[in-house]
């Protein structure tokens, strides 16, 4: 957009001036600010900074607020209705203007199509008025192309961001980059996740497939993290031109996954994103932003007007160290994944620092969706990208957005993009299924005949191929998730330090409890990277060692005789006291090989104040409520059960190695992953005899066939290895 340039205040009155016919708000008049009805919101803009106004329904007062240094206010989390702002100096009323509700009816075909979005930069235009950011890029050829959008509060929409522009017209569909509300050049005021970017992301999808370039007038979704999740949100509300959706590297729910996960707050990977998100939300926070309005683009200038209104997440992350319904369920995808109506292609890694990996918790909650297909392995962040994956992605999204026979362009994006992840280059993908002489219906029709998931493993040990490549060394596929096969298997701790198939027999004065002092201080520190580059590498350093002696406690089996093979949650089910009456926990599992190294397999967390199950808990996988209701300190005498999940994981133990667990205070596990734990140094003493039953329960299949001998352990992605230390 080209203009004569005007004053930052002249331009947003402009502009939202021209907005208020579509959202339905009001002029102030001789008050000099304008009021502008959102979904759940209502804004202010305009206004004399320090102006005291009050929000009004009818003739009760419903809020107050304070307008900020840009001449703004915000209000949130109102119900839907009719509003006025009244201001007592000048003294007068705006208003009534209209307050949507997220789960209202949405504008009609005509809102959407009645928008132009050509090559290059655009701006969508959503039900509130509120103008998003996009940029649009085409493949080669002649149009109508099949779409793709990606939709996240990074810059997908900034023109010098090209990377998944190239990729997916490479890959023969037009690109659709748009950055959700109060992000880049969009209007409106950001929080991460609320429901308002859901609606703004429906909006979206309408107003691009209604385009003339986009084929069939349908669009996919694609993206990794966080255009991944975001495209769980834009899909319960179920867009009409919404053909499938692929997201890569996500979470189950906020909450339990990865900001507070087993209830204690992420200070390592979490906490840093969200303090980045709202940094980057800010007035020109991306930085790009200011070049187009340095050029002219008087939209992006005046979208940049609610910025200050942006709530404070650090002190909202803060202030709800419990899973509290009325924020924690909204961004709860596993609550909503029932409303998801379209295909869904899912990939992720166990091991993920970033994510956490615990998002195979919510496969199982998409029974709307038509088709589901869900690769997981291990391996770091963009893992889901790998070239064990990629092939299984590119043709997903040729049969459910471009509804045409799988093409070969993938082979020559996927090693690119590869190599560009991890810095291992001369790769190819892997054996791909042959469309060829196929049509569109055949390729679909045996695209569906087979497993829906695929469980890739030992990741980065794949025959003939550089130690720490991308790719797996070998594969099977299972009918759903979790896995039908899988038999809950147990071994039971026993009071000096191993892990035995039968619970002990010893009474507990028989059997002295093993105790260790929870000091976070005293472990190794947790493994950081500057950037995420070096842990993608296919030989990161890593700083994973042995819990210091006093510091934490370990069980280990005797070697075993037959091959193990757990897939899915597992639970460490232990019986502890404390002094202090609550203390953190962090589980660790390793495999522990006949030469003397040991391997990490997974972890789990959890305040033991935290330790009332919710629904749906199974021997495999407890699942914690973390409502401030439940929790209770530990007993003043004797022992409490607390069962820790272990996040989900895939992992061969052959014949000859030992299963080992260790229990300390959190940190140093997982790499980028640290905590803000209650733990001090108290004393946890752990039981293990006849009436506390503690022990190790996993979801073992039977019948993998897996390669006889182990690979080196420093070729497994995201799995370090270190020597074993009893």
């Amino acid at each position: 957009m080209t203009r004569a340039r005007h004053s930052a205040v002249a331009a947003t009155l402009a502009l939202v001036a021209g907005l208020l016919v579509v959202a339905g708000g009001a002029s102030a008049g001789p008050t000099d600010f304008t009021v502008r009805g959102s979904v759940n919101q209502l804004y202010v803009l305009g206004a004399a900074p320090g102006q005291q106004l009050e929000l009004v329904r009818g003739t009760k007062v419903v809020e107050e607020g304070v307008v900020d240094s840009a001449g703004s206010l915000a209000w949130r989390g109102l119900d839907a209705g009719s509003y006025s702002v009244r201001s007592a100096t000048p003294a007068a009323t705006v208003g009534p203007v209209k307050v949507r509700d997220v789960a209202g009816k949405p504008p009609a075909h005509a809102f959407y199509a009645g928008q132009t979005l050509g090559k290059g930069f655009n701006y969508i235009t959503t039900r509130d008025g509120t103008t998003l950011s996009a940029n649009v890029t085409f493949p080669s050829g002649t149009g109508p192309f099949p779409t793709v959008v990606e939709y996240s509060g990074y810059d997908p929409s900034n023109p010098k961001n090209t990377t998944m522009a190239q990729l997916f017209t490479t890959l023969g569909f037009a690109y659709v980059g748009v950055n959700i509300r109060g992000t880049g050049c969009s209007g409106g005021s950001f929080r991460p996740f609320e429901p308002v970017q859901s609606v703004d992301g429906y909006d979206a999808i309408e107003a691009i497939a209604a385009q003339p370039w986009a084929k069939f007038h349908k669009v996919g979704m694609v993206g990794i993290s966080y255009p991944g999740i975001s495209q769980l949100y834009v899909a319960q509300t179920q867009p009409p031109s919404l053909a499938a959706i692929t997201p890569l590297s996500v979470i189950d729910d906020t909450y339990r996954s990865t900001l507070y996960p087993g209830g204690i707050l992420n200070t390592g990977f979490a906490v840093p994103w969200a303090t980045e998100r709202e940094k980057q939300a800010g007035p020109y926070g991306q930085g790009w932003e200011k070049g187009r309005v340095d050029a002219g683009d008087t939209t992006c200038q005046a979208n940049q007007a609610l910025r200050l209104q942006n709530p404070d997440v650090l002190a909202m992350i803060r202030a709800n160290p419990y899973y509290k319904k009325s924020i924690g369920d909204p961004m709860n995808p596993s609550l909503f994944a029932p409303k998801i109506n379209v295909p869904v292609f899912l990939a992720g890694a166990w091991q993920d620092e970033q994510t956490g990996g615990h998002f195979p918790g919510f496969l199982d909650d998409f029974t709307s969706a038509p088709h589901l297909y869900a690769t997981m392995l291990n391996g770091s962040h963009p893992e889901s990208l790998s070239l064990g994956v990629f092939g299984r992605f590119a043709d997903f999204l040729d049969l459910y957005v471009g509804r045409r026979v799988p093409g070969e362009a993938k082979h020559v994006v996927a090693p690119v993009l590869a190599g560009t992840i991890t810095g291992v280059t001369g790769l190819a993908l892997p054996e791909q299924p042959d469309y060829s002489g196929m049509t569109f219906r055949q390729a679909k029709r045996d695209y569906e005949s087979g497993d829906p998931i695929h469980i890739l493993f030992e990741e980065g040990a794949a025959a003939g191929q550089p130690s720490g490549s991308p790719l797996p060394r070998f594969e099977r596929t299972f009918a759903s998730w979790p896995i039908p096969e899988a038999e809950a298997t147990s071994w039971y701790l026993t009071p000096r330090g191993g892990l035995a198939d039968a619970p002990s027999t010893l009474t507990p004065r028989q059997a002295t409890p093993r105790s260790y002092r929870a000091d976070p201080d005293a472990l190794p520190p947790t493994t950081h990277f500057q950037t995420g580059d070096g842990l993608w590498e296919a030989h990161p350093t890593y700083q994973w060692k042995q819990i210091p002696k006093g510091k934490g406690l370990g069980w280990i089996t005797e070697p075993l005789t037959e091959q193990v093979v757990p897939i899915g949650t597992g639970s460490v089910d232990l019986w502890v006291r404390s002094p202090q009456r609550d203390t953190d926990l962090e589980v660790t599992l390793t495999e522990v090989r006949p030469n003397g190294t040991e391997v990490y397999v997974q972890s789990g967390w959890l305040r033991a104040s935290h330790r009332k199950l919710g629904p749906g808990s199974t021997v495999v996988s407890p699942t914690h409520t973390h409502l401030r209701s439940d929790a209770r300190p530990l007993p003043k005498r004797g022992f409490a059960e607390v069962r820790v999940e272990l996040f989900p994981f895939a992992h061969v133990f052959r014949p000859g190695s030992r299963i080992r667990i260790t229990v300390d205070a959190p940190g140093n596990a997982r790499p980028q992953w640290d905590f803000d734990t209650i733990s001090h140094g108290e004393r946890v003493l752990v039981a293990a005899d006849a009436d506390h039953p503690s022990r190790l329960v996993l979801p073992v299949v039977p019948g993998v066939d897996a390669p006889r001998k182990a690979p080196k352990c420093s070729s497994l992605r995201s799995q370090p290895c270190r020597t074993y230390r009893g």
